[in-house]
């Protein structure tokens, strides 16, 4: 298993930096989204690898415009400019996890996060949108609620996710065991 992320993970840098990947050719008028999904318990590998690609990106294409999003940090840096992130942490503390996604359900809605992705982001400046940290902010924030909420603000601009779980084409399965009810499209990666 190792050898097959390892083949999976060279294949990364060559695909996002190829001409119809950016220009997103083939795409049938598909929103340019992709998924790269790997087994979970590869998550270091992965953020490491994740890492290198970026610090390579200027080398093998000079001028891409990239930006990385890590989502955790995003939530982190959300509810703390509301002033929410302190009140979070003792309401986790004193009342528990469940306190705790209810209290933030409405603060951390896909659609009022998907607003601040993309201020963040900033895809229309960028001719390539990373995003890591999807295993670190679930139960806040569901993958495929995210990305449903980001069609209208990416415009052509593709988006990589890195996704610790199971993509078959139509559901997440995030860690590879939680099942996603919702059918959602995007392209794989590299298969």
């Amino acid at each position: 298993m190792r050898e097959a992320l390892n083949e999976r993970l060279n294949q990364i840098l060559p695909r996002v930096t190829a001409d119809d990947f950016l220009s997103g050719s083939g795409l049938g008028n598909e929103i340019a989204f992709y998924i790269f999904d790997y087994p979970p318990e590869a998550e270091l590998r992965v953020r490491d690898y994740l890492r290198t690609v970026l610090d390579h990106l200027p080398k093998h294409r000079p001028g891409l415009r990239v930006k990385h999003v890590n989502l955790f940090d995003v939530v982190l840096d959300y509810l703390n400019s509301r002033q929410l992130l302190g009140k979070a942490i003792r309401m986790q503390r004193d009342q528990g996890d469940a306190a705790l996604k209810k209290a933030l359900a409405g603060p951390l809605h896909e659609s009022r996060l998907g607003a601040v992705f993309a201020e963040v982001a900033q895809p229309d400046q960028q001719d390539l949108v990373i995003v890591s940290g999807v295993g670190s902010v679930w139960p806040l924030l569901r993958a495929h609620a995210l990305l449903n909420n980001l069609h209208a603000v990416m415009g052509q601009t593709p988006l990589v996710m890195f996704y610790p779980g199971q993509y078959d084409g139509q559901s997440l399965r995030l860690f590879g065991k939680l099942k996603n009810n919702n059918y959602y499209r995007a392209f794989r990666l590299v298969p």
